[in-house]
């Protein structure tokens, strides 16, 4: 088996973000075989049609999209702003979801979302599963990934958790069976 390429989008550009926190653990509970590196965001252009007139668009963009196409799998790590996703990662998804690249439509893809509250942000996790699901993209099975009360459970930049990182590393495995099942 060859080693599973997962890239990981940040909803927030924050630094020192709960989900910036979150994504930046999932590298040390990766399974055997699965290799997941984070992809900036924040230099992506706002998504705008007539930025591809020439039918190529911005380079930057097209870098992007290359990455994800190229991915085995995707993990989107988002916060919950006002019960939605914050409006880069939005961003971001519509330009992946156009043609001629629409990379997203097949993409295994897990979604994690955390908050400080109670919800764990939940609703921004349904809003996500919605959004992507118009792309095409393909859904871990067994429950979403929504982290509740994070603040408590991270220190020195990740997830400290024993509990937290059990569950993480429990959807990395349904990631990587949804990725050969669909090989």
């Amino acid at each position: 088996m060859s080693t599973l390429n997962i890239v990981g989008l940040v909803g927030s550009l924050r630094r020192g973000a709960f989900t910036r926190q979150m994504m930046e653990t999932l590298p040390d509970l990766a399974p055997e075989g699965m290799r997941i590196t984070l992809a900036d965001i924040g230099h992506l252009p706002f998504y705008n049609e007539d930025l591809k007139e020439d039918g190529k668009g911005p380079e930057a963009v097209r870098a992007f999209n290359r990455l994800i196409g190229e991915a085995d799998g995707l993990i989107v790590g988002s916060p919950e702003y006002n019960r939605s996703p914050p409006a880069v990662l939005k961003n971001a998804i519509d330009w992946l979801s156009k043609e001629p690249e629409a990379v997203l439509a097949g993409k295994p893809v897990m979604i994690a979302t955390q908050s400080p509250g109670q919800l764990g942000g939940i609703l921004s996790n349904y809003h996500l599963r919605q959004v992507l699901s118009v792309t095409g993209a393909i859904f871990i099975t067994g429950g979403e990934v929504a982290i509740t009360g994070i603040g408590k459970k991270v220190s020195d930049g990740k997830i400290s958790d024993t509990d937290t990182r059990d569950y993480l590393t429990s959807h990395l495995r349904r990631l990587s069976a949804l990725i050969e099942a669909h090989r």
